[in-house]
């Protein structure tokens, strides 16, 4: 007896239809997936090697001084430092091509992941996200993200990166934004009060004094850029002059934020190690690993207004 259910050839143009319909579908969710995957792998590979010097310090810092009161505030904190650290990232490897070739040839400029044209379409596309996700909070956070805006085009576009000091300056407007935004973010009343100035301060000298141990892995990156940096301007006497900085700054640091013996005698002895790896051992590789050392002793430094609010360092 004849099937009364009726029945569709599979060549017939309704179902060859339906098949093309559902290979597009799945074409476009691969590429989808795809692009996306390409693209936050490029983003992770522009800001990869501040993760150690920006974003754990600056983290490690905010909840410190604010202090953190919530995993909600520390994850919309960790949102707000990462995409600044894009904004920071991609305006500066914008135009370093040359530089990160010789140092670092994974970055996403020259290893083809991106042209420099695209790079610096991104650039001002992350000042437009920054600024609205800042305005999501309050007014003041935008003003914090303009004035980092206003740093990176100084330091980038302007060519105070190959001067000395003018590096040195905007390190601290830089640090000092990131300090700013993510401790208002990460604190109850999202507002500065004065410890919280008063280590903001505290760490602009400490950077301006410090930040050329970032410097001594690079050298040879700038000198084909010809920027002049401390190390490069004077080979020995940065050196030196890092090896006393990171003990007197352990020092003053104990004493101004009134820290125990024991962790008195913690820190000046870290910041002796950390000075006497720059000046002793000068290799690439050691100097490599002396700054990710220094990076820790920097967040060691970057907790320690936390004792002003909750005595936890009286040992």
């Amino acid at each position: 007896m004849p099937s009364l259910t009726p029945h569709y050839a599979s060549n017939s143009p309704w179902s060859i239809s339906v098949n093309l319909t559902f290979n597009k579908a799945e074409d476009l969710l691969s590429y989808f997936y795809s692009s996306v995957q390409y693209n936050l792998h490029t983003a992770i590979l522009f800001t990869w090697t501040d993760y150690k010097t920006i974003f754990l310090p600056i983290t490690a810092f905010a909840c410190a001084t604010a202090p953190v009161q919530s995993l909600s505030s520390l994850f919309q904190c960790w949102i707000w430092i990462w995409l600044h650290l894009l904004l920071c990232n991609v305006s500066n490897q914008a135009r370093s091509r040359e530089e990160d070739a010789v140092n670092r040839p994974w970055r996403p400029l020259p290893s083809g992941r991106i042209t420099e044209s695209q790079a610096v379409a991104l650039r001002w596309a992350t000042v437009v996200l920054c600024v609205l996700w800042s305005s999501i909070y309050d007014q003041d956070l935008v003003l914090t993200t303009l004035g980092l805006v206003a740093t990176t085009f100084i330091y980038d576009e302007l060519g105070a990166a190959s001067h000395i000091v003018g590096k040195n300056f905007c390190n601290i407007g830089g640090y000092a934004s990131f300090e700013v935004g993510a401790t208002t973010i990460i604190g109850a009343t999202h507002a500065m009060d004065v410890v919280s100035v008063t280590a903001v301060v505290i760490s602009g000298i400490l950077i301006f004094t410090t930040i050329q141990a970032q410097d001594f892995p690079d050298v040879e990156g700038d000198k084909a850029l010809g920027r002049m940096t401390f190390p490069i301007y004077a080979p020995e006497f940065s050196r030196a002059f890092t090896l006393f900085a990171t003990i007197a700054w352990s020092m003053f640091l104990s004493w101004f934020w009134g820290v125990g013996p024991i962790s008195t005698a913690v820190l000046m002895s870290f910041g002796a190690y950390v000075g006497m790896r720059y000046y002793l051992w000068r290799t690439l590789e050691a100097d490599k690993k002396s700054y990710l050392i220094f990076n820790v002793w920097l967040m060691v430094a970057h907790v320690l207004p936390l004792h002003a609010r909750t005595s936890v360092l009286a040992f």
